[in-house]
């Protein structure tokens, strides 16, 4: 590693991994990524199915909430990734970019109108978006039962057609699982210019006056030339700006909006044990292995989320506020325990939810985590679109085909609907809007106030997406190498 590199890239997620890439195709930059996690050489990264294994394993990060005032004080669970590829590397690789009306809250010059070729360029270029090869029975037959029960017409889950019941496409190739590093980094790591550094987590940016000169890291620190910009993520970065003196009150710079405006997708998953042997819970039996191995088929080339449906939760809305994810498998506290028996299992996700939370600093320490409040189901609407979630999946549930497999109820069951929720309700791990546009960063994503530093990831993102973030974090990045390579060279720079 050297001492000096004209753009400095914090954090190899779904980002950071299009930013090297982009970066790196002009010669005469020299382009250092840092990743804090290790390489990604574990068999369950490959294997679609197999990415629950690797929560709290050495690929995540294992964050936690403060306790939920709406939630009886629970602590819920975040796993992001720590890894090359970030949490594309552990995430149900599941391809819903969102729908038009999700950039109505972005600045004028992002909406969708102009944000659209991003999605056409991620989706030609990254090689990553594929049809599941091996979906379950027990999939079709939710998708089938959910239009026979008036829940959702058949559809294809793409921005202008979003409402509707589908198998999901997924971020796979020929039936292993496809990272932003693999789609991304991969095909720039032999370039001279670009080097990878793996188990360098970010301490902190020293500032001469208001520009971001140098990165400290575990191993040393690096002095940036033009520019640094951080995608660690709607956690990490505005961590590192808060540890640095960036944020509210902050020493260096006093920007109110780091850490704020914090959002998540709510889910409450509900579960039924079933009949037959088509779940996934003989996924694990060695003839799966060998299908994987030799034909890239079977079982574990599932994504487990292998369907959804996406409703609205009362008439007049502009598009859908509610998804109904499917999973052929009984999942079980957040995929960490075991299924017991063949079951299926229903996410109801509150897309639009209107409770928002915040980021601290926990302590001045950089490897102390942040204090991480989601205010989860803070705004009662939220709790209103879960309980009309789980009457809709309910019905598809009581609907045939998906009736003649559907056996006992076991989540919520009995129990009182509002209380299951509060009791059993974690996230889709979808953070964003920490460091937003028009609050934090500006619409060339510098960050506001300071020279030499800009932001690109989940954490720019001012609202959730009506879907998953991977193509929308993604857009965002190749938005953001275009602003950063069509900036004026400063006077000091080695280019």
């Amino acid at each position: 590693m050297a001492s000096r590199y004209d753009y400095v890239i914090v954090g190899a997620g779904s980002a950071g991994c299009i930013l090297a890439n982009k970066l790196s195709a002009d010669p005469t930059s020299s382009v250092l990524l840092l990743e804090a996690g290790p390489k990604p050489r574990s068999k369950e990264i490959r294997i679609p199915a197999a990415f629950s294994k690797l929560m709290k394993s050495k690929f995540d990060w294992d964050y936690e909430t403060t306790p939920q005032a709406a939630l009886d004080g629970r602590r819920i669970y975040i796993p992001r990734g720590k890894t090359l590829g970030g949490s594309s590397a552990m995430n149900a690789q599941i391809h819903i970019p969102g729908h038009p009306a999700d950039f109505d809250a972005w600045p004028e010059g992002w909406r969708w109108d102009r944000m659209k070729r991003y999605l056409d360029e991620f989706e030609e270029e990254s090689c990553s978006v594929s049809e599941q090869r091996a979906p379950s029975p027990m999939t079709t037959a939710f998708v089938k039962a959910a239009e026979a029960a008036g829940i959702a017409a058949p559809g294809d889950l793409r921005p202008e057609s979003l409402a509707g019941v589908a198998i999901t496409r997924v971020h796979q190739r020929k039936g292993l699982r496809c990272t932003a590093a693999d789609a991304w980094l991969k095909p720039a790591r032999g370039r001279a210019n670009l080097t990878i550094a793996t188990d360098a987590q970010v301490l902190g940016i020293d500032f001469d006056g208001k520009r971001a000169a140098r990165v400290r890291h575990v191993d040393g620190e690096v002095e940036v030339g033009r520019e640094l910009v951080l995608s660690a993520g709607a956690i990490g970065s505005p961590h590192l700006l808060l540890l640095s003196g960036v944020g509210p009150g902050g020493e260096v710079h006093d920007l109110p909006g780091v850490g704020r405006n914090l959002r998540e997708h709510p889910m409450a998953i509900m579960l039924w044990n079933a009949s037959g042997k088509e779940s996934l819970f003989a996924a694990e039996k060695p003839g799966q292995l060998v299908k994987l191995l030799l034909q890239r088929r079977g079982m574990l080339t599932s994504n487990v989320g292998e369907a959804a449906a996406l409703v609205a939760s009362r008439e007049g809305l502009q598009a859908p506020d509610t998804e109904l994810i499917f999973a052929p498998v009984l999942y079980l506290d957040e995929g960490l325990t075991e299924p017991d028996r063949h079951g299926f299992s229903v996410g109801v996700v509150a897309l639009q939810p209107r409770s928002v939370g915040s980021l601290t600093l926990r302590s001045s320490d950089p490897l102390d985590p942040p204090e991480i409040d989601y205010a989860l189901l803070t705004d009662p609407d939220d709790l209103r679109v879960l309980v009309e979630g789980v009457r809709q999946a309910r019905r598809i549930a009581a609907t045939p085909p998906l009736l003649d497999i559907a056996e006992e109820e076991r989540g919520p069951g009995s129990e009182d609907v509002e209380s299951w929720i509060r009791a059993n309700v974690q996230t889709v791990y979808h953070p964003v809007g920490t460091c937003s546009l028009g609050s934090v960063v500006d619409d060339e994503l510098r960050v506001k106030g300071l020279e030499g530093i800009r932001v690109a990831d989940a954490s720019v993102i001012p609202n959730l997406m009506r879907g998953h973030p991977h193509p929308q974090i993604s857009m965002v990045a190749l938005r953001a190498a275009e602003a950063i390579r069509r900036a004026p060279t400063p006077a000091l720079s080695s280019a």
